[in-house]
């Protein structure tokens, strides 16, 4: 039985003087959603290409599947979504997902079924007879995404699948991935899209520079984060707030405080100072009498944590461009 869908060990890739991943490891485990993250540029691409062996790494190992090397007998496996349009503009809707999967060995008669299933799941029956440059960029991104997955690969791989898709369209994805867990399949994607990956990742690795930040499973990132100690709080009224100032005051327990996230309706966030526990925070405001209507132990985002791994200026490029990754 497959433990691992995909390994990464001490991989290498430079490009000229331009070192493009840099010693890079990380295990994806069999039947998982495994998010590899980081701003553009990062490596994330030259990253899937290599597991994909569409470029080479200078140094490391790749395997797929316990048992492949990238190549030749590991691509009956695989499923592939490039960044970049890979599809005949000028072919019809189905005879573009028919010709790919017999592509991949399917026999043209189930070829046609699963192009019409999958057509039909994509909420694209009515563009089936239809050319490829007749869809907008969104809808060929679907068409893409079904072409990946049409010959039911074990391992699939996506780079970059919600670009260019608009939040209708990017739910129907999210629930065609859990799907395609759901039926034991591994999905390996790539993204700057803090929030798509949180919504669906179960695993993450977060690379910047062409290096490692941070990897693991997401439930474990976002534990860690949470030892940081922010709480957020709200107060009945403002008598209540005057109460509890004397607690939030202590710089024992507190070490700053900070206005609420945007939208938020707490009435403000603490940061707890070293060795201070949310639970002696709560007993000591719960011992002024003051009025208490919400008391978080705030887990961060995904995003914020991209942030504080990757810094604010590579966030915010990951945030507002497209672009190579």
């Amino acid at each position: 039985m497959t433990t691992d869908a995909v390994r990464v060990t001490g991989v290498t890739k430079r490009f000229a003087d331009h070192v493009a991943v840099r010693d890079l490891s990380f295990t994806v485990p069999a039947g998982v959603v495994f998010g590899v993250l980081g701003p553009n540029g990062a490596g994330k691409s030259t990253t899937l290409r290599m597991v994909n062996d569409i470029i080479a790494p200078d140094g490391g190992e790749i395997r797929i599947l316990d048992k492949f090397a990238p190549g030749r007998d590991a691509a009956p496996h695989i499923g592939y979504l490039p960044e970049e349009r890979g599809l005949y503009p000028k072919m019809k809707v189905v005879d573009m997902l028919t010709f790919m999967a017999e592509l991949r060995g399917v026999s043209i008669r189930d070829a046609k079924l699963r192009a019409g299933k999958w057509l039909e799941r994509l909420g694209l029956t009515q563009w089936t007879r239809n050319k490829v440059q007749d869809l907008s960029k969104g809808m060929q991104q679907k068409v893409q995404f079904a072409a990946a997955v049409i010959h039911d690969p074990e391992l699939v791989i996506l780079d970059e699948p919600w670009s260019g898709l608009d939040p209708i369209n990017a739910e129907v994805l999210r629930e065609v991935v859990a799907e395609q867990k759901a039926a034991g399949r591994t999905i390996l994607f790539s993204t700057h899209q803090m929030e798509q990956a949180e919504k669906i990742c179960d695993h993450v690795c977060i690379i910047a520079r062409g290096a490692k930040v941070l990897d693991g499973p997401l439930v474990d990132v976002k534990r860690a984060a949470v030892k940081d100690g922010l709480v957020a709080l709200a107060f009945i009224d403002e008598a209540a707030r005057a109460a509890a100032e004397p607690v939030l005051a202590d710089r024992s327990l507190i070490l700053a405080r900070r206005p609420p996230r945007p939208g938020d309706t707490a009435d403000l966030e603490v940061e707890l100072a070293a060795g201070a526990a949310p639970e002696k925070l709560l007993r000591e405001l719960v011992a002024t009498g003051a009025a208490i209507t919400r008391f978080e132990v705030v887990v961060p985002t995904l995003h914020q944590i991209f942030v504080e791994r990757v810094g604010a200026e590579n966030a915010a490029v990951a945030a507002h461009t497209d672009g190579a990754a």
